[in-house]
This record gives C-alpha cells, structure tokens and sequence, in this order.
C-alpha cells in the first residue's frame, strides 16, 4: 500500500460497505439515484397541489428534502467510486450516507406525536410533553453535530488516542439514532393499551387502525436499518489487512441503508400520509383537530351547498319558463290560428257570393 505523506488519510479498519467496486457500487447507486428522484418528484408535486387549495402538510416537504438528501449522498458516492484515490469525496459521501436519514426520522416523531394528541389529548398536550419532544430534536442535532465531526477527525489524525475517542463518539451517535428511529413504535403501542381519558381527538381522513399501521410499517423499516448499522458500529473493528466480513459487505450495506429508506418514502407517498396525518393548521389545545376538521368540512359543504343552490334557482327558472310557454300559445299555434281564420273568412265570403247569385233572378 502506498504510504500518505499527509492527511486525509485513508481509514484503517473496515466499514459497512467494504471498499468501493466500480462494477457494483455504480450501477446499484444510479437505480436509487433514480429512485429518491422519482420520490422527490412526487412528494414535491403532492405538497404542491396541496398547497394550492390551502392544505399544508409539511412531512410531504420534509421527505423531499431528505430524497433530495439522498440524490446528493448517491451523486457523491458514484464520484467517490469513480475517483477512490480522492479520500475528500470518501468524507464527504460518509457524512452524507450518515446524517440525511435523520430528516425521516424526525418525520415519523411528529406521526407519533399527532397520535398522542389525539388519543390522550391531556397528555399530548401538556407542556412538559412538548419540552420532552423538543428536546428530542436538539438532541438529535447535536448528535448530528457529534457524528460529523468524530467521522471527519478519523479521516484527519493517526493518533491513537484520538481514534478512540471518536470511535466512542460513533458509537454514541449510532445508539442514539438507532433509539430515535425506533421511539415511535413503544409511543403508538403505549397510546393504544392505555385507556382514553378523553373522547379521541380525530384528525386527517381513514381509520386510525391504518394511521398505525403505516406509521409501524415505516418505523419498523427504518429501526432495521438504524439497529444493523449499530450492530455493525459495535463489532470488533476488522483492519483492512484481513478480509472484508459478510456482515459489512454490499448486499447489508445497501439493504439497511437504502432500501428500507426508499420503502418508507414510496409507502408514505402510496398511502397519502397528506390525507390521513393531516392536521389543521394553528392547531393547538384538546379538541383542536376535531374542531378543525369539523370547520374544514363545513367550508367545503357550504360550498357544495352554494353549487346545489345555484343549480336548483337555474332548474327553478328553467320551470317557470316551461310553464309561462305553456300558458301563452306558441308562435306555430298563432300560425296555425292565423291560417284557419283567414280559411273561415274566404269560406264565409265565397258562400255569401253563392247565395246571392242564387238569389239573382234569371
């Protein structure tokens, strides 16, 4: 191996992954390069169309960002496999591959917390409940923070002491994500075994039961992934002296990272969490997405009924037309009496004439 005369210095120990493979990596990365392009394209086009008639829904604008995200981290990753000698795009692309997962992550929280909301009203919207989730989110970008920086200084030092510490900051970061990528599944199961307080709170369209089932679906997908990237960070480190393990090779590599991620973002946009996570916007307090809900229906009902309204004045007006024309003959039937007084008059006048030359003495 060629010996570095400075940094950045190429990693010593293997990484999920393994090392880049031009016939592999590329092909592989440019179908999920035109995978979360056609995500992005239809959450974009979703949001659009929805903020047109005044309904926003934000995930639908968050989970184009983070495709959006992943178009980067796979365009950075092909140049990367393309140029394997330029250690800066290698940096680069890791960084990428690490954090734009978070954007989804913090989608599927807010789920969670609408659902609370809605089932525990008292509880979802106490405040100490919305510091907790506060807090969650900059915890989540301080570790954002901590994995980028621990990833980068690997690339920068042959200090010992210091790889340790970043590698215990990696394994900080990779717990914590992997944790937060799983907490929406013990909040929905907890908000379903507890009892209801308070009727439940309804908001965005379809049944409950399949809000839940879409959001496990999702969080279920993404704490694979999060949990074997875990996993994988607490082995053993293997230096690249000796083979690459299986559980780091290609297949786990691309399976927990974007596979179960462009599952998620496809399913999201195939069940229209726009429709059925939707909430009115300004919501805050118990009762204040039903009571949304119920103004929402009524602006749209209203403007049903002025559209029934104004068809039945014209069906109205139609009718008194019909009976007016029914009333007064028709312009044929003047005609037509027209024709038959003017028959009646030459009648009279010819009979008048016969009876007086009848009359006329010869």
């Amino acid at each position: 191996m060629e010996q570095q005369q400075g940094p950045p210095y190429q990693p010593a120990i293997w990484s999920l992954g393994g090392a880049p493979i031009k016939h592999i990596d590329i092909p592989t990365q440019s179908v999920f390069l035109v995978l979360f392009m056609t995500g992005a394209a239809t959450h974009m086009t979703i949001y659009q169309k929805n903020l047109r008639r005044s309904h926003k829904f934000l995930p639908n604008a968050l989970t184009f960002g983070f495709c959006m995200a992943r178009i980067m981290t796979s365009i950075l990753r092909i140049a990367s496999v393309s140029l394997p000698h330029d250690i800066s795009l290698a940096i680069a692309a890791q960084i990428f591959v690490a954090a734009g997962v978070l954007i989804i992550f913090v989608i599927n929280i807010i789920f969670a917390q609408r659902l609370v909301r809605s089932m525990h009203p008292s509880v979802g919207w106490h405040p100490i409940f919305s510091i907790v989730f506060k807090i969650i989110y900059v915890l989540i970008g301080l570790t954002l923070v901590i994995v980028i920086t621990a990833t980068v200084q690997t690339f920068y030092t042959l200090s010992t002491n210091t790889h340790s510490i970043d590698r215990a900051l990696q394994l900080y970061g990779a717990t914590f994500l992997a944790i937060i990528a799983t907490l929406p599944i013990p909040i929905v199961f907890i908000s379903l075994v507890i009892p209801h307080s308070t009727p439940h709170d309804r908001f965005g369209t379809g049944r409950v039961r399949t809000k839940v089932i879409v959001l496990l679906t999702g969080a279920t997908l993404l704490s694979f992934g999060a949990w074997y990237r875990c996993g994988v960070a607490w082995q053993t480190p293997v230096p690249r002296t000796q083979p690459l393990p299986g559980y780091m090779g290609k297949a786990p590599f691309y399976i927990a990272n974007f596979t179960v991620e462009i599952l998620t973002v496809y399913l999201y946009a195939a069940m229209r969490i726009d429709q059925r996570w939707h909430v009115p916007n300004g919501a805050k307090g118990s009762g204040s997405y039903s009571r949304g809900q119920k103004q929402m229906d009524g602006g749209e009902t209203q403007g049903e009924g002025a559209k029934q309204s104004s068809a039945e004045e014209g069906l109205a007006d139609a009718g008194n037309d019909a009976e007016s024309e029914a009333q007064s003959p028709s312009s044929v039937d003047k005609e037509l009496d027209l024709e038959k007084g003017g028959a009646n008059a030459r009648f009279q006048m010819s009979h008048t004439k016969w009876i007086v030359i009848t009359k006329t003495p010869v």
